[in-house]
């Protein structure tokens, strides 16, 4: 007899800033059950629904073994398709069946894709600050922990314009100047590179902020400083403006968190226009799409670089890991560093030492959670105030 879905629960928790949205499928056979991640934080309560009015039907009854055949025709049985609503509530399910499938086979996931390549992942953290010194120790400050990949910012995405003299009757919103942004980045990586050395890895995340002529412009600049990647230089409406990054220079590029829809990704991938991929799990529709993507991407030469900030829940995070150590064009895993209410909440959430993060060898993914600690953290619904970006004169900028 095959084992089947019995139910599809949902459960919101807000541990730290990020609302997390994550998926338990429970199955016929007694204690089993999946863990999935379906976090998009700021349209939670739409995945939710999407989950819990939509793919909990659809689910109940089905065999927990037919991962691929769930996938596709959850994809298509809305006939509306490729969105980050449905994306993300598949991606909930996926993951949570191939933690089933893993747990039934008393194996890691990474085992089921065929095993490692490497013993863990390096990992990316994140420096900031306000001055050139502020981001210097910054730098130095995670380099001491073992870290030797160190995305470098100046002052948060698109920087904080010192002086922004708004038009009279300007509406609210979260402002920038993204000449000024340019200037003091190109300054803030001088002096990095200056006092720090060339021994440490930098990225930087230019998260559309810019123009596209700008990016390039900025890419080619930004060339002197041996990035080991540049992060998201233009908008997923802007694809055909990578080509004149690379006829222009030679700044690796990052790209791909926003992407939901494979005509995003397959002709960059193909024209070798990017070096590293770095699509949401939960956004491209889980660990089934990824492991695609990243099979493809080693037969171009292109990396794998998963999107692993704090809005990517720790059941994300392992699902992260696990391709991490199996897939051999591996490049590098952003990490955000967790809390440790976030550590009690998700046990089993992946570690990291010295720079790398390791798994724990657990069947599935190794990760469980505490529903009666997570339910003492609901979600808080609220107005997104930093994706309200604006430029000097006030008019509307991706965020």
């Amino acid at each position: 007899m095959p084992v089947t879905i019995t139910d599809v629960q949902t459960i919101l928790t807000q541990p730290a800033g990020s609302r997390l949205i994550v998926v338990k499928i429970l199955t016929s056979e007694p204690g089993l059950y999946g863990l999935g991640c379906a976090t998009f934080t700021q349209r939670f309560q739409a995945v939710y629904t999407a989950i819990h009015e939509h793919l909990r039907p659809f689910l109940i009854g089905r065999d927990v073994d037919r991962i691929e055949d769930l996938w596709q025709m959850a994809m298509v049985n809305s006939y509306w398709r490729n969105g980050p609503v449905l994306n993300n509530a598949i991606s909930g399910m996926d993951i949570a069946l191939w933690d089933i499938k893993g747990k039934r086979a008393g194996m890691p996931i990474y085992q089921l894709l065929g095993g490692k390549c490497r013993e863990a992942a390096a990992v990316y953290s994140h420096a900031d600050g306000g001055t050139n010194e502020e981001i210097e120790d910054s730098v130095r400050a995670l380099m001491a922990q073992g870290y030797r990949y160190i995305r470098t910012q100046a002052s948060g995405y698109g920087g904080r314009a010192s002086r922004i003299p708004k038009p009279e009757g300007a509406v609210e919103g979260s402002y920038f100047d993204p000449r000024e942004y340019v200037r003091r980045t190109l300054n803030a990586f001088e002096h990095v590179r200056n006092t720090v050395g060339e021994d440490i890895e930098l990225m930087h995340d230019i998260h559309e902020r810019l123009r596209p002529i700008e990016a390039v412009g900025f890419a080619k600049d930004m060339e002197q400083f041996k990035l080991f990647f540049l992060e998201d230089p233009l908008a997923p409406e802007d694809n055909a403006w990578f080509r004149h990054i690379r006829q222009t220079c030679t700044t690796p590029i990052a790209m791909g968190e926003l992407f939901n829809n494979p005509g995003e990704w397959l002709p960059l991938i193909q024209d070798r226009l990017i070096d590293f991929l770095r699509m949401h799990i939960s956004q491209m529709g889980g660990i089934t799409p990824a492991r695609n993507v990243a099979a493809m991407g080693h037969m171009y030469g292109i990396r794998t670089a998963w999107h692993g900030p704090g809005d990517v829940s720790p059941i994300g995070h392992a699902a992260n890991l696990h391709l991490d150590l199996w897939a051999p064009n591996f490049g590098i895993q952003e990490w955000c560093r967790f809390n440790e209410l976030v550590y009690e909440m998700f046990p089993g959430t992946p570690e990291v030492r010295e720079g790398y993060m390791y798994p724990n060898d657990q069947p599935g993914l190794g990760i469980d959670i505490d529903e009666t600690l997570a339910a003492r953290y609901p979600c808080t619904n609220e107005i997104i105030g930093w994706t309200q970006a604006r430029t000097p004169d006030g008019g509307p900028a991706r965020p």
